[in-house]
């Protein structure tokens, strides 16, 4: 995965959780836009549960469309107090946010520094690659998997608030169909380039090092 030299102003903690911003968006407000993505699982917040003994449990699902956006305020607060805190990451809704998350090293960035936190428990999910097979299956899973469905007891579900809800980015129409489309091709040739360019420089310290072997030594003067 390529890295950015951005990337880390991008990262910082705000209201115990961790967050990713675009660069130069400095302290993010309160009512900020965000969606929680859990960076180990490749998934992305769309509700949230409570277990048995009253803990809660973000829901996830393994597409960008299907993920709810939530105000930077109510994101924080349940990452905190998720039973499972050290997984996720509240991502601002903006094109270069984005941009460097996906394709500039940002999501194994967090990766790294969430990692380190992780209880036993907490890493019980698999570990998904960040290959760009897997980002384009979670970005061009466009139609959401059908709606949650509520659950009596202690696992009921709760509906979205008008607060918790962001209209532009909330269906698959037409133009979003484009835009994430453009996006994911977007990351695709960034990690394709990267990969090229990686490649590359090995070889030419590798012919680099072969001509100065085989270059022939100047003739010693008598």
């Amino acid at each position: 995965m390529p890295t950015n030299t951005h990337t880390e102003s991008c990262i910082r903690s705000e209201r115990g959780a961790l967050v990713f911003t675009a660069p130069g968006s400095g302290r993010l407000r309160d009512g900020s836009r965000v969606q929680i993505v859990d960076v180990f699982a490749l998934q992305m917040a769309t509700g949230y549960t409570r277990d048995p003994q009253g803990r809660l449990l973000l829901e996830a699902q393994p597409s960008v469309a299907a993920g709810r956006s939530w105000s930077l305020a109510k994101a924080a607060q349940l990452i905190r107090n998720d039973a499972r805190p050290h997984r996720w990451v509240a991502l601002e809704l903006n094109k270069r946010a984005w941009g460097l998350f996906w394709a500039g090293g940002g999501l194994q960035r967090c990766r790294e520094l969430l990692a380190d936190r992780l209880s036993e428990a907490e890493a019980c999910t698999a570990l998904v690659p960040a290959t760009p097979e897997a980002l384009l299956r979670l970005m061009l899973e466009l139609e959401p998997q059908g709606s949650p469905r509520p659950i009596t007891g202690a696992q009921r579900w709760r509906e979205p608030t008008p607060s918790d809800t962001c209209t532009p980015w909330s269906g698959p129409t037409s133009w979003t169909v484009v835009a994430w489309t453009s996006l994911v091709w977007l990351v695709v040739l960034g990690l394709t380039v990267a990969g090229f360019l990686g490649a590359l420089e090995r070889q030419d310290r590798k012919l680099e090092l072969l001509l100065q072997r085989t270059a022939p030594q100047a003739p010693v003067s008598p």
